[in-house]
């Protein structure tokens, strides 16, 4: 009898989900992937997490969404209604409408999930925005993250055009007032602009095409896209590795913090669930767009205070807020009182695209950054920011204006003026205080770093004098302080060359300078303390 054995006898069968295991990696790699990335290290810093509720809310939108399109009809053919909902019995209406009148009464949990879906859609839109700026007043879209800044306002851009379609879809009073809206703002557009709203419409407005066309954009193009940019936005964030604050043992070259497994997935999956109860504690007990209170769309009626969705508010205030120009020529009628604003509104979101490179361009700075900046190292960028949210705001009080006027009991021409004034007046007040606001931080920092912690203690000198004992810092806490980069403002080149010849500088560069200097010079930045500093304090001459 032979003693030999093999070696499938002597181990036992491999189990059937290491065997599947072994399959899949010997055919996608999927081991080694893991292996490289599963330990990846994630900052810990409640900043971050805003990136999370905009992936986590985007995930809730998509489910509910899956979940409403099995019972909403895109069809603009007439009904009569003879649902659910008594008050509503004999009128004529959209399919579309009578199918979300359908869903909110006669679909188990319908208008929960309708609810989830809309208030989801605001949260998602609110954190991109949120997301963004914390991510441009700490300079995190620095080289090489420009390519994720340009997907992440893809994905804000975006996002205000599905929640647009989205909110258009139940034809409604109130979204066919906003549909009409954007009727207008399209014929302002010089030559094309008719062409465009007849394929749009798919004939005169309303035509009978813009519903189906809306529905295909927003559950197919849209998210489409969106998720395509989502996806290259979150193997970016692996691939460079996330910002992270300046603190002891943090460099450039380094991430402290958590590992991807097990803590930081356990810690996400529980977060995703508290993003998902918040949004359906709000959805279960705040009302939104209650379709059946407004009642179907008719072209022949609009109602007062009549908004927009609130990331959609600054367009309507800006055309509100724009005297009625119009201009004849050649027997063709220019509403530049629809048609600038438009394009302000157009090219104000492609300068913050374009950011990143301009500031890379004024700086000449090609390293790669992986600290996040405080914003008051940073005073200029954090000034123009503030500016443009106190610009943003403005814009949405216009967008309300009839409600001001109403709720307030004020004048709509003085709220018109206020707006048209202010829209120039209160970004650059709050460029100028949020700037100054900015250098006295960064002087205060100084002060900490040079002559140390106010401990509250007052002792008397000999000679009869009264001072409080300043403690110094910790190393940390002083690493922290003085870790960020300065740069210098650029000097214009010297007007004659080596050889004598006249060195003629182009308005380009003239222009870069002068702007370098706006950003980096004596008045808009304090200077680090320096080391020589530092120990003449601290040798005694002056420091208590």
């Amino acid at each position: 009898m032979s003693t030999t054995t093999t070696t499938s006898t002597r181990r036992g069968k491999a189990p059937a989900g290491e065997k599947i295991a072994d399959w899949a990696d010997g055919r996608l790699g999927i081991y080694g992937l893991a292996k490289a990335n599963m330990r990846k290290i994630f900052p810990d810093h409640w900043s971050f997490m805003l990136g999370e509720i905009c992936l986590y809310s985007f995930i809730i939108v998509i489910l509910t969404g899956v979940y409403l399109t099995l019972f909403f009809h895109p069809s603009m053919a007439e009904v009569e209604y003879t649902g659910a909902y008594a008050p509503m019995h004999g009128v004529r209406m959209t399919e579309a409408y009578a199918s979300t009148l359908d869903i909110s009464f006669s679909t188990r949990g319908g208008l929960l999930v309708r609810q989830i879906h809309h208030w989801g859609a605001l949260i998602f839109v609110a954190g991109m925005a949120l997301h963004m700026l914390r991510v441009f007043f700490t300079g995190a879209f620095r080289k090489p993250r420009e390519l994720n800044w340009l997907f992440g306002f893809l994905l804000l851009v975006l996002g205000c055009v599905a929640g647009f379609t989205g909110y258009s879809l139940p034809d409604d009073l109130l979204s066919g007032t906003g549909v009409r809206f954007m009727e207008g703002a399209i014929l302002a557009v010089p030559i094309v602009g008719t062409y465009i709203a007849m394929f749009l419409y798919g004939g005169q407005f309303p035509g009978n095409d813009v519903i189906p066309r809306f529905f295909s954009i927003h559950v197919l193009l849209v998210p489409g896209i969106m998720l395509g940019l989502l996806v290259a936005h979150l193997i970016l964030v692996f691939y460079h590795k996330h910002t992270q604050f300046a603190g002891p043992g943090k460099t450039n070259n380094n991430v402290v913090g958590m590992p991807f497994l097990p803590v930081y997935m356990a810690k996400a999956g529980g977060f995703f669930f508290l993003v998902f109860g918040v949004i359906a504690i709000i959805a279960g007990t705040t009302s939104i767009n209650p379709v059946w209170v407004l009642g179907p769309y008719r072209p022949d009626q609009v109602s007062t205070g009549a908004q927009p969705d609130w990331y959609m508010g600054f367009s309507e205030g800006a055309i509100r807020a724009m005297p009625a120009w119009e201009w004849n020529f050649l027997g063709h009628t220019v509403n530049f009182g629809v048609f600038i604003p438009l394009v302000v509104v157009g090219i104000l979101p492609a300068l913050i695209a374009l950011y990143p490179f301009f500031e890379s361009w004024l700086t000449g700075d090609k390293r790669e950054h992986h600290m996040a900046e405080r914003p008051r190292n940073a005073p200029t960028r954090t000034a123009f920011g503030a500016a443009w949210i106190s610009a943003y705001f403005v814009l949405m009080i216009a967008g309300g204006n009839d409600l001001w006027a109403t709720h307030f009991h004020l004048s709509i021409n003085a709220i018109t003026w206020f707006v048209r004034v202010g829209l120039f007046v209160v970004p650059f007040l709050v460029f100028v205080f949020t700037k100054r606001v900015c250098l006295g931080l960064q002087r205060r920092d100084r002060d900490k770093v040079l002559h140390g912690r106010e401990t509250g203690i007052i002792k008397r000198l000999p000679h009869g004098e009264f001072i409080e004992v300043h403690e110094p810092l910790p190393q940390g806490e002083m690493h922290r302080l003085t870790s960020h980069d300065q740069y210098a403002a650029l000097e214009a080149g010297p007007s004659v060359d080596d050889n004598g010849v006249v060195r003629k500088q182009s308005l380009v560069e003239k222009l870069r300078v002068k702007m370098s200097q706006g950003y980096f010079g004596e008045e808009n930045q304090i200077p680090k303390p320096t080391v020589n500093e530092y120990e003449e304090i601290t040798s005694g001459h002056g420091h208590h």
